[in-house]
This record gives C-alpha cells, sequence and structure tokens, in this order.
C-alpha cells in the first residue's frame, strides 16, 4: 500500500512538473513575439524558476505595455429641448426673409448654382494649388530646404511670432498661393518636428494672413487710381501687422490649452533626432519623384478637407452680399443675393470710415466680402474703382485687409479640421477679426503719412 501510494505521488508531481513546463513554454512563445529580436532565448538547460525570472526581466526591459484607449465620453442631450424650437424657428426666419425676397425657387436654384460655381472654379482651383505647392513643400522637406530655412530665419521669427524658422516657408507658400497651401506642409514630419503642440494650430492664422498674397498685391498695383502701386506696397505691410496680431492672440489660447512643452505628434510617430532629418531610400533621382509625388497626394486630401467649408460658408456669404441679376431681376443664376452685409455696412460707417478713412460708404462692401472671398473682394474693388469711387488710401485699405482675412470665415474651419483642432475654431475666427481690422488700421495710419 505504501509503495502504491509513493507511486501515485511520484505521477501526481511529474504531472505538475509537465503541466508548468508546458506553461511556461506557452508563456514564452507568447512574450516572444513582443521582445526585442536581440533578445536571446532562454536555454534550455535552466529549471524553470530561472526561466521564469529571465522571461519577466525580458518582458519588463523590451515590451512597451499600450495603456488601454481613452474612450471620449459622448455628449448627450434630451430630444426635445428648447433648442430645436429655437434652432427651427431662426432657420425659418433667415430662409423664410430671403425666399420673401428672391422668391423660393430662386433662392434654391441660386444656392445649388451658386455651390456647384464654388465647388468647380474655387474649390477645385484650391485643390489644384495645394497639389502643386504639396509638391514643392514635399521636394522642400525631403532635400533639407525646410532645415535651412528654420535655421536661418528661426531668430526672426521666434521673439516676432513666437513660430519656429520653419513657420516662414509656411508663409511664402500662403503667399504664392491660397490659405490651405500651409496645410501640405503641417502634414510633413520634418516640418511638424520644429513645433511644439500649441504652435500648431496659429498655422491657420499665419497662413490665411498671407493667402492669395502675390495675386491681391499685384492686382491693386494695376487699378486705374493714383499711386496705387506705393499703395498695395502700404497694404502688404499692414497685412503683416495684422498677421502678427492674429498669431499672438491665437498662441494665447493654445498656450492655455496645450502648455507650452508638449511637442507636436508626428504622422510616423518615432520622434526625429535634434539636428537630423528624415529622407526617403534610394538615390537622389529616386527620392526626387517620391517626394513630389506624395507631397502632390498630401495637397489631394487637403483639397478635399477644404470642400465643405467653402462650399457651404462661402455660399451663405456670397448670398448675403451680393444683390439681384441684370435689371434687378432674380433669376436663379449663381452668385445671386441679397445685400444684407453692404446695408448693415453703410449702418455702421461713422464707426468704420475713422478707422479705415474710406471715402465712399459701399466700400465697406469690399472687407465684408474678404470674409468669405478675396477674388470676389477683388471684383468689388474693380467695379468701385470704375466709378471713381477709391482713393490711395482705399486701395492701401483694400490690399491689407482682403490679404490678411483672404476669405478666412469660408476656410478656418476646413482648416482647422485638416489640423485636428476644430474645437478652437472659435478662437482662430475671432484672433484673425482682430488681426484684419489691425491691418486694415495699420494700412490706413501709415497711408496718412506716407501718401
Amino acid at each position: 500500500m505504501d509503495n502504491e501510494r509513493k507511486l501515485k505521488v511520484e505521477a501526481a508531481e511529474l504531472a505538475g512538473q509537465a503541466v508548468s513546463a508546458e506553461a511556461a513554454e506557452l508563456a514564452g512563445q507568447a512574450v516572444q513575439g513582443k521582445i526585442d529580436d536581440t533578445t536571446a532565448p532562454a536555454k534550455q538547460d535552466k529549471s524553470l524558476a530561472s526561466d521564469g525570472a529571465a522571461v519577466r526581466a525580458a518582458t519588463a526591459e523590451n515590451v512597451t505595455i499600450t495603456p488601454p484607449p481613452v474612450k471620449t465620453e459622448r455628449l448627450l442631450k434630451k430630444d426635445i429641448t428648447p433648442e430645436n424650437f429655437i434652432f427651427l424657428a431662426c432657420f425659418i426666419a433667415v430662409f423664410g426673409a430671403i425666399a420673401a425676397k428672391m422668391g423660393g425657387v430662386n433662392m434654391l436654384k441660386t444656392m445649388m448654382n451658386t455651390a456647384f460655381d464654388l465647388l468647380m472654379n474655387v474649390c477645385f482651383y484650391i485643390m489644384a494649388i495645394a497639389v502643386l505647392a504639396g509638391a514643392l513643400s514635399g521636394l522642400f522637406s525631403e532635400f533639407g530646404i525646410i532645415a535651412m530655412v528654420n535655421r536661418i530665419v528661426s531668430k526672426i521669427m521666434s521673439p516676432i511670432y513666437d513660430l519656429p524658422g520653419a513657420a516662414s516657408l509656411g508663409m511664402l507658400n500662403c503667399f504664392l498661393s491660397d490659405n490651405p497651401a500651409i496645410l501640405t506642409l503641417a502634414a510633413d514630419d520634418n516640418f511638424l518636428t520644429y513645433f511644439k503642440k500649441y504652435q500648431l494650430p496659429a498655422l491657420t492664422n499665419l497662413g490665411t494672413a498671407f493667402g492669395m498674397g502675390l495675386i491681391t498685391v499685384t492686382t491693386m498695383m494695376g487699378m486705374d487710381v493714383k499711386k496705387a502701386l506705393p499703395a498695395s506696397m502700404i497694404g502688404l505691410v499692414g497685412a503683416i501687422v495684422g498677421s502678427v496680431v492674429s498669431v499672438r492672440i491665437m498662441l494665447v489660447f493654445t498656450r492655455k490649452i496645450y502648455g507650452t512643452e508638449a511637442k507636436c505628434e508626428l504622422h510616423g510617430g518615432e520622434k526625429i533626432p535634434d539636428n537630423m532629418r528624415q529622407v526617403r531610400p534610394g538615390g537622389v533621382g529616386s527620392r526626387f519623384i517620391q517626394a513630389m509625388l506624395e507631397g502632390g497626394k498630401v495637397g489631394v486630401e487637403m483639397g478635399l478637407c477644404i470642400v465643405p467649408g467653402v462650399v457651404i460658408i462661402c455660399t451663405l456669404v456670397t448670398m448675403l452680399t451680393n444683390g439681384a441679376g441684370p435689371n434687378g431681376i432674380y433669376t436663379g443664376e449663381a452668385n445671386q443675393g441679397i445685400p444684407v452685409l453692404p446695408w448693415l455696412g453703410e449702418k455702421i460707417s461713422f464707426i468704420i470710415k475713422p478707422l479705415f478713412g474710406f471715402t465712399a460708404p459701399e466700400a465697406i462692401a469690399v472687407p465684408i466680402t474678404a470674409l468669405g472671398s478675396t477674388g470676389a473682394a477683388i471684383g468689388v474693388v474693380a467695379k468701385l474703382v470704375q466709378r471713381g469711387a477709391i482713393t490711395a488710401n482705399d486701395i492701401a485699405v483694400f490690399s491689407a485687409i482682403c490679404m490678411c482675412w483672404s476669405g478666412y470665415i469660408s476656410t478656418h474651419i476646413a482648416m482647422c479640421d485638416a489640423l485636428n483642432c476644430k474645437e478652437l475654431t472659435g478662437k482662430a475666427i475671432f484672433s484673425h477679426t482682430i488681426g484684419g481690422l489691425t491691418a486694415g488700421v495699420a494700412a490706413h495710419l501709415i497711408a496718412m503719412v506716407l501718401l
């Protein structure tokens, strides 16, 4: 009986050891996929205790424990609240008033035709610019131009804008093209590595302040107005002043949210060492082609991000700025509307005239139109010039405001969305509103002295 009992105990111990060994082997295999390839496997002739210690040590040194994803808390409201009725009343009041003036069918036709016109002639134009700007920024990033510019200009950009020197390349891109051109740079890790998290949202304001700058300044220079050339250059200086104010105000908000230490999250996920830049594999020719095409692809994505904001917001601004069609008749064609904003400008002209020095009350339509579209605002300027209602001072102020605002109401929403900071859209719009007004006032004051 004693021998039989001993045999049973020994059998149980052997079975337990086998199970423990198998469990340890399975655990080692599970961990082996997660530990670094350089970790040497545990020797098979060691005891189970030493195997467990080796596995634990390897795991502690080489496995990065990923925390569980943070769940975003959903905001819930009761399905029926006063908000439902207030919104419905406001919606009916606004569009009912427009329909009463234009006619319901004409209003809908104008809305759809204007949206289509904006999509075809503005959004795709912006996308084309974004593709070219993306290709250019990809090349500048790949071959170190961004790094070089950052090194040279950082001592100037930091005290003026509190931004790294690389931001100046975004200013140049936008000056030569349009506001969203800066987004193609913001999608590049070599560009982002110079930025802290609180500085990134301010690119919305910086890019917009210089958007369509070349087109605006050169067009204003060509206006048939005495001293149009120096006036447009004064406007350029005013826009720069406005950009500083806009960016600085925006950074006040972002510092409170992000702090001043956190770095931007890179798309590649890995931190680029200081004084280094990331390049593509292959020879010079291969890198050139890849950088150009991938940069252009980023431009397409950014162009698509811009579409909703431009089409929706600019349609509303256009319909509240322009008047009826030929002979004062509403036909349902694109770009017709009821001129509410110019009417509002006439009512507050007693405030606007001392600030900007406008000679005609209808001149207020230019900065109001620039809220939605610089191109449309320049068209308004051309009509005012034909009527002889514009002076050199007006050209300076128009240049400053049109360049600084540059249709920011229609692009800020989409640009903030593309930079993953939609919650800061209101603050960006507020900051840029102040910046644009400052640009106009600065241009007026300089024009009073020099013109």
